[in-house]
This record gives structure tokens, C-alpha cells and sequence, in this order.
């Protein structure tokens, strides 16, 4: 079937219109690199002084501002206060504050237990910031996942061009607008460029891409900076994160707690469980208990509810009602209201492997539930799927939680919660294979926006040894060589009279 005349011109003149503005954020970003660059390369960022006092200002922005966020993401995700307060404006503010408390011990070098062989000099490892880093945010949680990167990436010394998501756009632009009022202008930039334009921004060469999203707009970013060798950090969604739910276990709290991780944010979230794996003798009891913590939380009616979101556009709703509407039975929920972006809070039953819900990322506040007959089917289920994001586990049997962590492979593991793994600032959170590479969060944050250098200072006072090593090779110090070896391989590991 051929394309309408009038729908070919609308795309037509819609091309020509974001040309020139892709080609203007472009030039926008090639303008900020250079002054990104110039200030790094100046030592701008470099004192630890000068990253506190960065560090203090964002907390400062957070605080003076909490209504502006509030604000914006009540518009872009009708997000609750509630919502906004604890999960993105408090969680950045208390990685900031722990950056803050522990920067100068970060910052010193790591000194190497000395060997024979370093008796007389010093090894060390030093933390150097990498330069340039582009941050690349996702629009679930517009605040948290572009400024808990930015945390670890100033405590490093780094400059920082931030993207927020073009989707959360009010959010967006209140980063926009506030970032220069509050950090360096030098060294600190937002830009407001599409999911389209990223592969040609990612081809100006950062010294590292960090990027939280789709595995599709992920695998172009990685693409894109292989061809510059420039290193990544991939925090991927578009996968299934399970949640295996025991005959053994507690199951109002396991209820409640599930129900939190899957409509908070109206399902919108990198980290909330995509499916539950349900024992069978577990099975009634447990969705009696989603019903009755529904009805708790968002009332009769979740489309009045001050507590419940609402879809960020009309693209993802749809995404979410269409394979909803093709897989299992609605149990609880299926409402849909278009011109409001709303889904109720829906739970379908008797669903399995092959349904769509279950064949795509679904953003949005879907809980399928299938049935598996024991912790080994649960296990083969999720092994021959790929590696998600997260795990999660509800059991009172410790051997059971422990095979759950010890014989699935993910990004992070949960047991008897959901979603605040992913949240401390004392644990590294990321993906692994198809949920991406690379971690951060707290001292991890930090790691992941420092290049490790390895230093040997070196005295001259040996040279009575090291002679040996020089032309013109003699078979006799070759001989002497190989018996100090042999003799440090037995005590302090291989030593090199070098």
C-alpha cells in the first residue's frame, strides 16, 4: 500500500524542519566541547577544593529549587511530590553529600605494598580525572539518572556536557536553565539534543560517554564511540527483570513491596521487577495480595489518585496497551485513557513465555504473572533469557535466595525487596551483557570517571644490581637473573632485577 500524498509531505517538510536544528545542537556541542576542553586542560576542575565547592552548589540547587522540580515533573510524568522528593531530588543529594564527606580519601593515591623488588622505591596508583565526559540521561527519572553520573564525574575532576532526555522536556529545561546559574560555566554545560543526534555528538571524541537507556539508542551510542576508541558505560532497560516469588515467604509483605517496585512512577522504571515468576502452591494467595495492596495505595479508582503517574507521552502508552492487549488475562486493572496518557494499574494472569508482554520492553504498569512448579524452573526460565538488569528474589528459605544469586546472572540481585539495591550509594549498580557494561554510584561513581595511572618512583641506588639487565647480554647475568627469581617466585612473588 502506498503512502499517502499528504502524510509523505507532512514528513517531507518535518525532515527539512529538523535539519537545520539537528545541525544547530551539533554546532551548540562543538562550541561546549571546545570550552569544556580548554577549561580541563587549563586545571580548572582539578583542585579538590574546586570540586567540593561544585558539589555544594548542586545540593544548593536541589534545595532552592525543590518546588521547580517538583513542578516540572508533575508536568512531564505526573509524578507525585511524594515520588519526586525521595526517589530522584533526596538520592541525588545524598550522593553529592557523600561524595563531599569522602572526596579527600578518594582523591589520595593508593599506595602498593612494596616487595623485594620496591624495597627502595614507591608504587602507587593515582586517581586521574579522564577530561571530557558526555552524560547522557533517561527520561524514567529525568533528575536522579542525569545527576547521580554527573556527582561521581565532578568528584573525579572531570567537565561534564550533560543531555537530558528530549522526552521529560520540562524537566529538561529546567536543567537548562538552572545548571549555569549554579556550577561553572566553563566547565559544566547542558544540552538539549534528540535521541537522533546523538551518534554524530558522540563522534566530536569525549574522553568517556556515560548513557542510561533503550538498548537500541544504546548499542548506536556504543557504536558511535568505538569508532574514537572512546570508552562507554551502557545502563541499559529494554530488558525483563524477574521476580521469583516462593511458596515460602511472606506474602503481604512480599505483596506490598512488589506492588511499590511495579507502579511507582507508573511502571515507568529501568529497576521495577517486568514479570513475576510465581510458585504455583503461592499463586492464589499472592494475587489476592496485589489486589488488596492496589486497592490500599491508589484506591477504587488509581485514575484519581494523587499518588499514581501518568504515561511521559503517547508513544510509550501505546507501546504498553499493545502487547498488553495480545498476552494473558486481565486480572486486575486494563483501563486506558488516551487523552489523559493514563493505565490503570493492571495485573494479568496466565501468561506465558511467548506473549508479547513478555517478547518486548514494556514501560509502564503492567505486573504479568506466570507459574512456575519449582525454584529450578524459575532459574532455567531466567537463565534462557538474557542477563537483565536486576534480580529479584521473595523467600523465607535462605538456600533458595542463595541459588537464586549464585546460579542467575544479572546487574544486581534483591532479595525480599525490590529496586533499592539500585539505589545506595554503597553498592555499584549497572548492567551486564545485553543490560549494559560498566557500574556506578558512590566511590564507584568515581572510579568509573578516573583513569587509574600507575606510578613507579624509582632510586638510582641499585644499580649495582641492575646492571645485569644491559647489553651485551652475558649467559652468566641471565643466569644470576633466573636464580633471583626463582628464589622471590617461593617468598614475595616474581620479582624483576631490572
Amino acid at each position: 500500500m502506498s503512502t499517502p500524498p499528504t502524510r509523505w509531505f507532512k514528513a517531507l517538510r518535518r525532515n527539512r524542519l529538523e535539519e537545520p536544528c539537528m545541525k544547530t545542537r551539533l554546532l551548540e556541542c562543538v562550541e561546549l566541547l571546545k570550552r569544556a576542553r580548554a577549561a580541563f586542560q587549563a586545571g580548572r576542575a582539578f583542585d579538590e577544593s574546586f570540586r567540593q565547592a561544585q558539589l555544594e552548589a548542586l545540593v544548593r540547587m536541589l534545595v532552592e529549587h525543590e518546588c521547580d522540580f517538583v513542578d516540572s515533573l508533575g508536568r512531564d510524568l505526573h509524578k507525585p511530590r511524594f515520588e519526586t522528593v525521595v526517589s530522584e531530588l533526596t538520592l541525588v543529594k545524598s550522593e553529592a553529600l557523600h561524595a563531599i564527606n569522602n572526596l579527600k580519601k578518594w582523591m589520595e593515591p593508593q599506595r602498593v605494598e612494596r616487595n623485594l623488588t620496591t624495597t627502595l622505591d614507591e608504587c602507587l596508583v593515582v586517581w586521574e580525572p579522564l577530561g571530557v565526559v558526555l552524560i547522557v540521561g533517561a527520561w524514567c527519572s529525568p533528575v536522579q539518572l542525569c545527576l547521580v553520573p554527573l556527582v561521581g564525574a565532578i568528584a573525579a575532576g572531570n567537565c561534564v556536557i550533560l543531555n537530558p532526555s528530549e522526552c521529560s522536556s520540562h524537566t529538561s529545561e529546567l536543567l537548562h536553565h538552572l545548571i549555569p546559574s549554579y556550577l561553572d560555566n566553563e566547565c559544566y554545560h547542558v544540552t538539549l539534543a534528540g535521541v537522533n543526534d546523538l551518534t554524530e555528538i558522540v563522534d566530536l571524541a569525549f574522553d568517556h560517554v556515560f548513557f542510561t537507556g533503550n538498548r537500541e539508542d544504546g548499542g548506536r551510542v556504543a557504536q558511535a564511540a568505538a569508532r574514537t576508541l572512546t570508552p562507554v558505560t551502557l545502563v541499559l532497560g529494554g530488558g525483563k527483570n524477574p521476580c521469583y516469588v516462593d511458596q515460602q515467604c511472606d506474602i503481604p509483605t512480599t505483596a506490598r513491596r512488589i506492588t511499590w517496585a511495579r507502579f511507582h512512577n507508573a511502571g515507568q522504571s529501568m529497576v521495577a521487577p517486568d514479570y513475576v515468576l510465581c510458585h504455583a502452591e503461592a499463586k492464589t494467595q499472592l494475587l489476592q495480595a496485589l489486589r488488596c495492596c492496589l486497592l490500599q495505595f491508589y484506591g477504587s479508582d488509581p485514575q484519581e489518585s494523587r499518588s499514581f503517574g501518568r504515561m511521559v507521552n503517547l508513544e510509550n502508552l501505546h507501546r504498553t496497551t499493545d502487547p498488553l492487549r495480545r498476552s494473558g488475562k486481565v486480572a486486575v486493572g486494563g483501563q486506558v485513557n488516551e487523552a489523559e496518557k493514563y493505565i490503570a494499574p493492571t495485573i494479568l494472569t496466565d501468561v506465558i513465555d511467548s506473549d508479547p508482554i513478555m517478547q518486548q520492553e514494556v514501560f509502564g504498569p503492567v505486573l504479568p504473572i506466570l507459574t512456575v512448579n519449582s525454584v529450578d524452573e524459575a532459574i532455567s526460565f531466567i537463565c534462557r533469557r538474557e542477563k537483565p538488569l536486576c534480580v529479584y528474589a521473595y523467600s523465607s528459605n535462605s538456600k533458595v535466595i542463595s541459588r537464586l544469586m549464585s546460579e542467575t546472572s544479572s546487574g544486581s540481585f534483591c532479595s525480599n525487596d525490590s529496586v533499592l539495591q539500585s539505589l545506595m550509594v554503597v553498592l555499584p549498580f549497572g548492567g551486564v551483557g545485553a543490560s549494559g557494561m560498566g557500574s556506578y554510584h558512590g566511590r564507584y561513581s568515581f572510579d568509573t570517571f578516573s583513569h587509574r595511572k600507575s606510578c613507579l618512583l624509582r632510586s638510582t641506588c641499585i644499580e649495582c644490581v641492575t646492571y645485569l639487565r644491559y647489553p651485551p647480554y652475558e649467559e652468566h647475568n641471565l643466569s644470576l637473573m633466573t636464580w633471583a627469581s626463582s628464589l622471590s617466585q617461593k617468598s614475595q612473588g616474581w620479582c624483576q632485577i631490572l
